[in-house]
């Protein structure tokens, strides 16, 4: 015959049972994040109004966003290089929605631009400005419109957006967007 076991202590309370469930902590936490070498002096010459890259010989590229490794050849980069900051525009949406998720009537602009003299598809993400939205297209020469240099901190930011290159030529594998 099994013997039957009786529990040690007594059943909690529901307010015992939010004592011991429901502890409040604080703890005083300091940390710090680093974004690393490349891109800090990436963010910093964007305070100064600069696109900065680094060169990869090996590979014969400017890797944008700089990048103190390469990825291709996996290899440390070779030197810091200043770009134009014009580009062209690879890909693009239209959003009816605002960064704070809010629908809006007039469009805003979001998509990757290439900068001359980096290789194509290895450019940033960023907002199109200074257009419409039957102009916009893949291969667009863009260039950035830069806040005061009084306002910028070192971020991505610092640029405001992109807009159409005065008096540039579309590129050569540039297309037009089809409309519905």
């Amino acid at each position: 015959m099994k013997e039957t076991v009786k529990p040690r202590g007594k059943p909690l309370s529901g307010e015992e049972m939010k004592q011991v469930c429901h502890v409040v902590a604080r703890p005083q936490v300091k940390y710090a994040w680093a974004v690393g070498v490349a891109m800090s002096h990436f963010l910093a010459g964007l305070k100064q109004g600069k696109i900065l890259g680094r060169t990869c010989v090996q590979c014969e590229r400017i890797l944008v966003p700089p990048r103190m490794f390469c990825e291709r050849c996996y290899r440390t980069t070779d030197e810091w290089v200043e770009l134009p900051g014009t580009g062209v525009i690879e890909t693009f949406s239209i959003s009816y929605i605002d960064t704070d998720a809010n629908r809006i009537k007039e469009p805003i602009f979001v998509g990757v631009l290439a900068f001359d003299g980096a290789p194509p598809h290895s450019g940033i993400m960023h907002y199109f400005g200074e257009v419409s939205q039957d102009a916009i297209h893949i291969g667009m020469p863009v260039e950035p419109v830069w806040k005061p240099g009084g306002e910028r901190v070192g971020a991505i930011t610092d640029i405001k957006y992109f807009r159409p290159r005065e008096g540039a030529r579309p590129s050569s594998n540039s297309k037009r967007r089809k409309r519905g």
